[in-house]
């Protein structure tokens, strides 16, 4: 399979998650006036600034099957991200792809979605966060084939934009606290900041303690570990930027997510590359530590 492109079905769709038509796009291109009326405004306003098939993923795979609740948001998806295929059922897929996009945020229904395709010894991709508590992820983990068969992250661990750099590690020293914020909602958001930091800062020791409080309709978190601490804000339906402003023994710099498309490509090509062998997988304990942290912040 190493140098052949390999054939995806994307499945499922949640509220306020577009991801069945933006990562389809990102392998086969899309039809402008279609994703034009998408209910996602964003999509199209970042697809339109890339030149297709240039900046797309098509040398390495395509998405050639559909499947979500609704056979029409299928049809309709399939139109405006160039999918050749819509089933009605996920078993129509099952022996025609090599590997599946649970695009899903809604934790809750990602073991019974993806059930059908562990059983089949088919890869998939499990969008963030995989689980909502500890014991949900090792459940969904226990039912892979094989090792590594499930890939799961926030694509904003690949974000440029939120990654320390040599010179701001020289500026801000050694690094002693976070704080970061993003809105929306804490079970299907908080991944986006907790994953980042902890993917940065392998030398912060084990987690301690995760205190959670509600004011004004956001959810606030202190994580404390052994050799840092962090400050999380979800700020629900109050409008605020997706950054992360680190904190060290000199200084401290601000880091701001502007790039969703290239973060998108970046988690699906490391996916393909992990089907084909070529890349290594998340480290689970990193998986299991952020989930622990969404669970503990949700009381």
């Amino acid at each position: 399979m190493a140098k052949e492109k390999i054939r995806l079905g994307v499945i499922g769709m949640s509220p306020g998650n577009g991801h069945p038509y933006s990562w389809s796009a990102i392998f086969n291109g899309y039809e402008r006036g279609t994703m034009n009326s998408c209910p996602f405004p964003a999509i199209p306003d970042y697809l339109n600034k890339r030149s297709f098939p240039e900046d797309s993923l098509g040398e390495i795979g395509e998405v050639t099957h559909i499947w979500t609740q609704d056979y029409n948001l299928s049809s309709h998806i399939a139109q405006a991200s160039k999918i050749p295929n819509v089933v009605r059922n996920l078993e129509q897929m099952l022996e025609e792809v090599d590997a599946v996009l649970l695009a899903r945020d809604d934790a809750a229904l990602h073991y019974d979605l993806a059930i059908p395709f562990l059983k089949a010894s088919i890869p998939i991709f499990i969008d963030k966060p995989l689980a909502l508590s500890v014991k949900g992820a090792q459940k969904l983990l226990a039912a892979q084939e094989y090792s590594n068969q499930i890939f799961s992250c926030t694509s904003l661990r690949f974000a440029k934009e939120l990654q320390l750099t040599y010179n701001d590690l020289d500026h801000i020293g050694t690094v002693r606290h976070i704080e970061a914020s993003v809105p929306k909602k804490w079970d299907t958001y908080a991944v986006h900041i907790i994953e980042p930091i902890i993917a940065q800062l392998p030398n912060r020791g084990a987690l301690k303690d995760v205190i959670p409080f509600n004011k004004n309709g956001m959810k606030m978190c202190l994580v404390e570990w052994e050799r840092i601490s962090a400050y999380l804000k979800v700020t629900g339906s109050t409008p605020c930027p997706l950054q992360l402003e680190f904190f060290g023994e000199k200084g401290s710099v601000q880091k701001r997510f502007i790039n969703a498309y290239d973060s998108f490509k970046a988690s699906l090509q490391h996916f393909v590359l992990l089907v084909k062998g070529e890349a290594s997988n998340v480290k689970r304990e990193e998986t299991l530590e952020v989930i622990e942290i969404i669970e503990k912040g949700r009381k």
